[in-house]
């Protein structure tokens, strides 16, 4: 049996099929789901992967993305990328990683996905490689892929002082004018975000950017300091 058919056997094992419907409408997904919340997921990803060690990073890649782009249901691809950030895998979490996580946003293509990776896989990459990944957000600020877009925004969530706003700001700067909900609300969750640690910082930049950033992105940008 491979990892991907014992994954799928133990979180359909789990599954309830009606909170698998709720779970769907929620989500608005095309794909369906086996019905497993978070919690007993990541208990059922967790007992598995500790149970299979992968033997290199190649092959942790490998089966990585043949889990995501095998998926019938959702939580497999949840469980993809959990795999992606198994505790065993922590020495491959270098540049050399970044095709996968694309591969994943511009595939998954959905806040639930993107998020996750771009907020615990491109954070911790961008804080290892900072000039690397610096230039590699740079260029996804600008792609014809809103949530390569949308990844490049919120890739620092939880910075705090360790923000590089320079970067932010450029990664917002051509998504200013998007009428995209996705790429407005990020813009505004991100500068939220870092007003938790500099707020005047981020009043400065919403009262200079007045005219060029929406009402929703200002909104949420300064929600929780007025």
């Amino acid at each position: 049996m491979t990892l991907q058919q014992r994954l799928r056997a133990e979180l359909k094992r789990a599954g309830d099929p009606a909170r698998a419907a709720q779970m769907q409408a929620y989500m608005k997904s095309a794909m369906p789901y086996f019905g497993v919340s978070a919690v007993p997921l990541r208990a059922i990803t967790k007992r598995i992967f500790d149970a299979h060690r992968l033997p290199d990073a190649e092959t942790w890649q490998r089966e990585s993305l043949a889990i995501f782009r095998g998926a019938r249901h959702r939580e497999e691809w949840y469980a993809a990328v959990e795999l992606t950030g198994h505790r065993f895998y922590r020495e491959y979490q270098t540049r050399a990683a970044l095709p996968m996580y694309e591969d994943m946003i511009v595939t998954g293509a959905w806040w639930d996905i993107v998020d996750t990776i771009a907020s615990r896989r491109l954070g911790p990459l961008l804080r290892a490689e900072p000039r690397f990944m610096r230039r590699k957000m740079l260029d996804w600020s600008r792609s014809r892929d809103m949530w390569k877009r949308r990844s490049s925004i919120i890739c620092q969530l939880g910075f705090k002082r360790d923000t590089d706003l320079e970067l932010l700001y450029a990664c917002i700067e051509p998504s200013l004018d998007s009428k995209e909900f996705f790429l407005r609300k990020a813009i505004g969750w991100a500068l939220r975000q870092h007003a938790w640690t500099d707020a005047r910082e981020v009043r400065r930049y919403v009262r200079e950017h007045a005219d060029s950033l929406t009402a929703l992105s200002k909104r949420e940008a300064l929600k929780n300091i007025g």
